[in-house]
């Protein structure tokens, strides 16, 4: 199929749908939603969040360098939406939303207790880029709701009902894989045959 030529434009979809909460030096705590927003490094854990300066959070992470990112399930959608509209310069977005927030461990931020995981981290260099300045920081602890944990430890994210946001609009992420990591040069298991009787 052809394909049509456009100008170069951050057009790398899909992308997580997050909600950082940050707080400033005052205790006062804000939310607003990320879409810009991935994994740096493995170790240490790094991520990296491009905020533009005039967001109220990127004065509050800019002044404290700590912010949790919060992994909202698909009935956040629309507190996902409101607050990534609305600017906490003008509203309460925790009120507004009815936000249950809950202390983090390792930062002074607290995460949002109706998302299934949260991510505290550290801002480790800020580096401007032009319309959004680009965050690194490391992740110092996470939390994971139980349920999505099974009796070996492994964490299933496929039940979490996370969302996605692609070109404006919001998504489910589908809780059926269609491959995993190797499954393409992974050697088939011999079959057992049938002996003959």
């Amino acid at each position: 199929m052809t394909k049509v030529s456009f100008k170069g434009s951050a057009m790398l979809n899909p992308v997580p749908a997050v909600l950082i909460t940050s707080k400033n030096k005052e205790g006062k705590v804000n939310a607003f939603t990320v879409g810009w927003i991935g994994t740096a490094c493995t170790k240490p854990p790094m991520i990296t969040v491009a905020i533009r300066p005039e967001r109220l959070s990127y004065e509050y992470i800019k002044e404290t360098s700590e912010f949790v990112v919060n992994l909202p399930s698909k009935d956040l959608v629309r507190s996902v939406d409101f607050c990534g509209v609305r600017s906490g310069k003008n509203i309460d977005k925790i009120k507004e939303c009815n936000f249950i927030l809950e202390d983090s461990e390792n930062v002074d931020v607290p995460g949002i207790k109706q998302c299934p995981v949260t991510l505290e981290c550290k801002v480790r260099s800020i580096t401007p880029l032009g319309s959004h300045d680009l965050f690194l920081a490391e992740v110092l602890n996470i939390h994971v709701e139980e349920n999505l944990i099974d009796t070996n430890g492994k964490i299933h994210l496929e039940k979490a009902d996370l969302i996605c946001y692609s070109h404006g609009e919001y998504f489910p992420v589908t809780p059926k894989a269609i491959g995993k990591f190797g499954y393409s040069v992974q050697k088939k298991k011999k079959g057992t045959r049938n002996k003959k009787k």
